[in-house]
């Protein structure tokens, strides 16, 4: 314990020679890395933020991308476990300035974080093999459904999927694999990640949504309220503008509902 604490210490003092953003109306918010946005997200999560080749892209990606352009730095992406985000940990030690990874605001996150206005609306959904008869938690008593851990998606199964086995996976592409592969029955998760797997994998299919009322935000370490304001009025602007539209089509392939 005594070791913990002494290292959470020395990486906040270490995040003390941040420096502050450069551009019009970031002269008072303070940033871990001089000329950079730093986000932590947690890879991989198409389409919010995955790989391609050796650039990371996405939603997420490109609405983080407004903000540091407001801000007039560049946006540099942390890969880290979830854990570490949801947590406040990653933020609170200086790890990043914001972290944007397809996450939920909760009330137990907004205990450890500060969020944005909400930028996407989500639920859960339930992923299964093509032709198989699973059309709700009900039907997977006594059947193996794959969770990720510390997601909205696993507390959801923990509370509704009664008698099914709840097999935990670290990411979201261990879980798509587990399910593709058999390993497990079903799987749950945001619908948005699963509606874009299954384009690639037809052999796999969405087979049911539960209207679970989600919400994503950005988040911020807590009191940082110069970054989650700025954050928030960049999101206005771009909603105003057709920027938010843009993007959202651009990686959904339809506007999103109004």
């Amino acid at each position: 314990m005594p070791v913990i604490a002494v290292a959470a210490v020395s990486a906040l003092l270490a995040g003390c020679t941040s420096t502050k953003s450069s551009g019009s109306g970031g002269s008072d918010i303070s940033l871990v890395k001089s000329g950079k946005l730093t986000t932590c997200t947690h890879l991989p999560y198409p389409p919010f933020q995955s790989k391609q080749g050796k650039k990371i892209v996405g939603f997420d990606v490109d609405i983080v991308d407004l903000v540091a352009s407001a801000l007039d730095v560049k946006q540099e992406i942390v890969d880290t476990p979830f854990e570490g985000i949801q947590s406040g940990e990653d933020l609170n030690t200086n790890q990043c300035d914001v972290a944007a990874a397809g996450m939920t605001i909760t009330d137990v996150r907004e205990k450890n974080l500060d969020f944005s206005e909400p930028y996407f609306e989500a639920t859960q959904a339930l992923l299964t093999p093509k032709g198989k008869p699973y059309k709700s938690l009900a039907d997977l008593k006594g059947k193996k459904l794959a969770v990720q851990q510390g997601t909205t998606g696993e507390s959801y199964a923990q509370k509704h999927a009664k008698g099914a086995k709840l097999v935990q996976f670290e990411d979201l592409a261990l879980l798509l694999t587990a399910v593709k592969t058999g390993q497990t029955d079903a799987g749950i998760n945001d619908n948005g990640v699963l509606y874009d797997y299954v384009k690639d994998n037809p052999d796999t299919a969405v087979a049911a949504e539960f209207d679970t009322g989600e919400q994503y935000g950005i988040a911020v370490r807590t009191g940082n309220d110069a970054l989650r304001k700025k954050i928030n009025a960049v999101l206005k602007d771009a909603r105003a503008d057709g920027s938010y539209d843009r993007i959202y089509k651009k990686w959904f392939g339809t506007a999103p509902k109004k």
